[in-house]
């Protein structure tokens, strides 16, 4: 049940932040935090991530519902033991929400985070990273099988 919170709670962080940007800011408007380094840049993202796939909005919405439904299921599967596996994907499940919502709701992800040499991204990229460098490290921590 810990890890549905935490998906929530990122899902929630995630659409409230990109709620204050878009109330706050004009599209394309940029906003230097440390002018030079980090700045809040409101755009519209109709890809996956840099874009990709911008001319295939019904698939990659497709494609997202999946991986959703994928991450709920191997989340409801796997044992309680298995707790950096469950904290990692509840990581990725609440900003795959996230972008999920954006698309489903607006037909495109709002994002805002920009350093300037890295594509503008949002709080749920930061999550669906963080899930996934945190998934790669629980998978080197597994016991290793014999045989094959």
């Amino acid at each position: 049940m810990k890890v549905y919170i935490l998906t929530f709670t990122i899902l929630a962080l995630d659409q409230i932040l990109k709620w204050l940007v878009v109330r706050n800011m004009q599209l394309h408007q940029s906003l230097p935090v440390i002018k030079g380094i980090f700045h809040l840049t409101y755009v519209h993202n109709f890809g996956a991530a840099f874009s990709l796939f911008a001319n295939y909005p019904v698939l990659l919405t497709l494609v997202a519902l999946l991986i959703v439904l994928l991450l709920l299921i191997f989340l409801a599967k796997l044992p309680q033991q298995e707790r950096l596996l469950r904290l990692a994907l509840a990581i990725i499940l609440g900003g795959a929400l996230g972008n999920l919502l954006d698309r489903l709701r607006l037909g495109y992800v709002i994002d805002f985070l920009d350093f300037r040499i890295w594509p503008v991204f949002n709080l749920a990229d930061m999550a669906i990273v963080l899930g996934v460098g945190l998934l790669f490290w629980a998978m080197t921590k597994m016991p290793q099988e014999k045989g094959i």
